[in-house]
């Protein structure tokens, strides 16, 4: 497939999505198949969530919920903030991320750097430092519904926006198809909000039913594959022991659970081998496909996201030398 090459832009939002699929043929060297990577990192926020910030941003203002010098207020672990700062700085609106104090330093201070207001809500009582709880989470959304009444500002709402599995559907999934000529056998998530894997795993699904699509989790907030929460995990951004409204589970074959260290290797692994540097999500959708590869999935295409740039994880041990 030719590279898309793009003119002039009107402002970084445009910059937004074509991301590239890279083979990691050092990392599966010597496995039967392969793992097709698509490089969400390298959006201008660092991630795959810029693609729901433009999307959710363009349908509030298609409804016409926004005007010149709008207050956004979103719940965000950093990743769908960010994507919101960038897109906000350049539509001329003000945008306000409520967070729990456990997420990494990076992220706060990008925000805020991007002009975000960065409102940080304390973890609960029995929540470890740096770990998000299920708790941790009430909280936040607890200020944030606070925010909007006090403030009359518009919520995106990604975790119920129709707009994030959208933007996954018509941009994600159909890159990923194109880039791959079709040839795909298995799709690999984990799932934060849910949008990713629901977007995609239609987009596939509507090309070709036999693909088979996975949700990745936490070993410790095995929600949808044990229904079990044992306790915080450090893999960023997703394992939220929640249900989640954008997906529909008839999609999906199994639920791989993937635990904090192995998640951890994986991504220090990828940044080794295929100079790939992202984060602890990443590290767990490719340890997922690994395991699929040395199993049921043997021989097989398999596809996964690299959710977002390991720049945001250098204060965490993640990568610790």
């Amino acid at each position: 497939m030719e590279t898309v090459v793009q003119g002039v832009l009107s402002g970084a939002d445009q910059a937004i999505g074509h991301t590239p699929l890279i083979d990691l043929q050092r990392l599966c060297a010597e496995m039967e198949g392969s793992i097709l990577a698509k490089c969400e990192f390298m959006n201008p926020g660092g991630s795959k969530k810029d693609r729901i910030a433009k999307q959710m941003l363009d349908a509030a203002q298609a409804r016409g919920l926004l005007s010149p010098g709008s207050t956004i207020v979103e719940v965000t672990s950093g990743n769908t903030g960010c994507g919101l700062a960038i897109v906000c700085a350049v539509r001329g609106y003000k945008f306000v991320s409520v967070m729990s104090k456990a997420n990494t330093i990076e992220r706060i201070r990008m925000m805020r750097i991007l002009g975000a207001e960065v409102v940080l809500v304390d973890q609960a009582p029995d929540s470890p430092p740096g770990k998000v709880s299920p708790q941790d989470l009430i909280l936040v959304e607890e200020e944030a519904t606070r925010y909007v009444e006090q403030h009359g500002a518009v919520r995106v709402d990604q975790f119920h926006s129709e707009s994030n599995k959208m933007a996954h559907y018509t941009g994600t999934g159909r890159e990923i198809w194109e880039q791959a000529d079709g040839e795909i056998d298995a799709f690999v998530e984990f799932v934060g909000t849910g949008g990713t894997f629901a977007g995609v795993s239609e987009a596939f699904k509507e090309r070709n039913p036999e693909i088979r699509c996975y949700i990745v989790e936490p070993t410790s907030a095995s929600h949808f594959g044990c229904r079990e929460y044992l306790g915080p995990h450090r893999i960023a951004g997703g394992g939220y022991a929640r249900d989640l409204d954008l997906i529909d589970h008839s999609l999906v074959a199994d639920y791989i659970a993937i635990d904090d260290e192995t998640a951890t290797n994986m991504a220090r692994k990828l940044a080794a081998r295929e100079g790939l540097f992202v984060g602890t999500s990443s590290g767990a959708n490719v340890a997922a496909a690994v395991q699929l590869l040395a199993d049921r999935e043997r021989g097989s295409r398999i596809v996964v996201v690299l959710t977002d740039t390991g720049l945001k994880y250098l204060s965490t041990p993640l990568f610790e030398v």
